[in-house]
């Protein structure tokens, strides 16, 4: 089956979808992303990663490239012409094509918006089964992570080091030697005096949507959830860990630089967030929730 993607515009053939080489993502970086899950049809925190695409647009001087029901329509067209209910639907808006020059281009000068979407399977996953493991690297990036940026370079680097290693994610760790979050999710340890810790959401890390759905999740079940900074030596004493993005949705560590987290297997707490996050997403408790900064 062809796959297709949408370029400014148009639906193309995967194969045949392109920028042009002065395209300001490609020369600078200059450019913001978002990555929606959808599972059985529904898509997961929609309305949050808008939200949060909005905002990092703002915080970098650009607008939505298009108005946002404009974009759930293309979301889904595309979906519908890729034939998928299991996919990761990933956009793209950068500052457009222009001569090279750090300085912005024209006010005028036409955004660019790429959306592309890929096949990815959320049930009877061994790693929600067995979990996986994490090391910690140091964490290089700029000052500036809670914009959701083109520029990925320290996380391929900091994901590259874990697969040579073996290991499924890396944790990044700030110069005072606290855990930030992985390089493509937020870091989660559970206490063993009950306590679910997740980092202070500021300027050092990427507010998650589907952070903002586990907030309330423990709400509901009347989890105790701390934003509170932990190092390495606490996460290696926690009874639970896992980590959560829109492609990682809820996945439990069993491992973090060879120490097991608790029994060394998945444990109830998570998995248990795990399900209720499902049911979320699938509508069945109420309506999913806005992101704020």
């Amino acid at each position: 089956m062809p796959r297709y993607a949408y370029v400014n515009g148009a639906y193309l053939p995967h194969k045949e979808a392109s920028v042009h080489i002065e395209d300001r993502g490609f020369q600078f970086a200059d450019g913001v992303y978002e990555v929606i899950a959808c599972i059985h049809g529904h898509l997961a925190d929609e309305r949050g990663h808008l939200d949060r695409l909005k905002r990092s647009l703002s915080e970098v001087g650009m607008k939505m490239p298009l108005p946002e029901e404009t974009l759930r329509f293309i979301i889904r067209e595309l979906l519908r012409r890729n034939r998928l209910q299991n996919a990761i639907v990933y956009m793209q808006v950068t500052r457009g094509s222009a001569r090279r020059d750090f300085a912005f281009p024209a006010e005028n000068t036409l955004q660019s918006l790429i959306l592309t979407t890929w096949p990815f399977h959320y049930d009877n996953l061994p790693k929600m089964e067995k979990g996986v493991s994490v090391i910690t690297v140091p964490d290089i990036r700029w000052k500036r992570r809670d914009i959701k940026t083109v520029a990925l370079l320290p996380q391929v680097l900091a994901k590259q080091k874990a697969i040579e290693k073996g290991v499924h994610e890396a944790w990044m760790l700030d110069d005072e030697g606290y855990i930030t979050e992985g390089s493509a999710s937020n870091a989660w340890i559970l206490t063993k005096e009950g306590l679910l810790l997740t980092r202070k959401a500021d300027n050092d890390i990427l507010r998650g949507v589907t952070r903002t759905a586990i907030s309330k999740i423990c709400m509901d079940l009347k989890i105790e959830m701390v934003e509170q900074s932990f190092t390495p030596a606490q996460s290696y004493e926690a009874s639970e860990a896992f980590m959560s993005s829109a492609s990682a949705v809820i996945t439990p560590i069993v491992t973090i630089d060879g120490h097991n987290i608790g029994t060394g297997k998945p444990g109830d707490v998570t998995l248990r967030i795990y399900e209720e996050y499902r049911a979320y997403v699938e509508g069945l408790r109420g309506q999913q929730l806005r992101w704020s900064a």
